[in-house]
């Protein structure tokens, strides 16, 4: 695990990239590989600024990929400097078409940390690409494949409940935290299992299992783990205090990796 240091040398460098683009090239692309859980996905910083245009986000290709996918963004742009949301762009993407979705604001920090950083706030215009799956058919239509669904997150809906599983999706909980009991220990294992529990208890008795959606309705503060990765966890002392996160001790030591072009 990368030392605060580190970090901080990772940031600065980070930011150096981001202004040296955005003076040569007018925008900067940001590059987030996936972890396993979460979608790779890439980030222009920069649009709004130089040319008024919103800024743009994409997920689940390759970062090769999706640095062609937002450069051809940036070219449609120039034609067309508000994409019609309610209009597919045919051949955009080895020819399918792509749809423009406008991103709620309450999305905009979990995905634009150093867009937030370069405009020093969040008052910037912001849309996803979004792309079809084989049938042509998009992530809000009926039969989408649901292999792919995780791989594209909507950010312009469901803000209340930010995690990649459907509602349904069966976890495990506490008959103490039904009761009342605060969630103060969140697991994600290693096979896609989420465990919530109030880390009064470890007793099998004591397990329940419930949707994870009634976890989300008894306590949203859950949601900001929603990129808990597989084989962490996280706890806390108090409801409403910061989540500390951690790899479990059966995992490979191994670290996110974000990279920045």
């Amino acid at each position: 695990m990368a030392t605060p240091e580190e970090h901080a040398a990772h940031n600065a460098e980070s930011e150096k990239r981001i202004l040296s683009d955005v003076e040569e090239h007018g925008f900067h692309i940001a590059l987030y590989n996936g972890d396993g859980y979460s979608p790779s996905f890439a980030h222009t910083i920069g649009l709004y600024k130089t040319y008024s245009y919103p800024e743009l986000i994409c997920f689940g290709f390759s970062l090769e990929l999706l640095h062609s996918v937002l450069w051809e963004g940036k070219r449609l742009l120039d034609k067309e400097p508000m994409p019609d949301p309610s209009s597919g762009y045919s051949g955009f993407l080895e020819g399918f078409d792509v749809r423009f979705v406008t991103i709620d604001k309450d999305r905009y920090a979990d995905y634009f940390g150093y867009a937030g950083w370069f405009y020093k706030n969040w008052d910037f215009p912001a849309l996803q690409i979004v792309w079809p799956d084989r049938q042509s058919l998009y992530p809000w239509d009926k039969d989408f494949n649901s292999n792919w669904k995780a791989a594209q997150p909507l950010l312009d809906r469901d803000n209340n409940f930010k995690f990649r599983e459907e509602r349904n999706v069966a976890v495990f909980t506490t008959r103490q935290v039904l009761e009342g009991l605060p969630i103060l220990r969140v697991v994600h294992e290693a096979d896609g299992n989420w465990q919530f529990l109030c880390n009064t208890t470890y007793d099998v008795a004591d397990l329940k299992i419930v949707a994870l959606q009634e976890i989300v309705k008894r306590d949203p503060t859950v949601n900001d783990l929603f990129q808990l990765n597989y084989g962490w966890y996280a706890v806390r002392e108090v409801v409403g205090e910061k989540w500390q996160t951690e790899e479990s001790e059966t995992e490979a030591d191994s670290e996110d990796v974000e990279e920045t072009e």
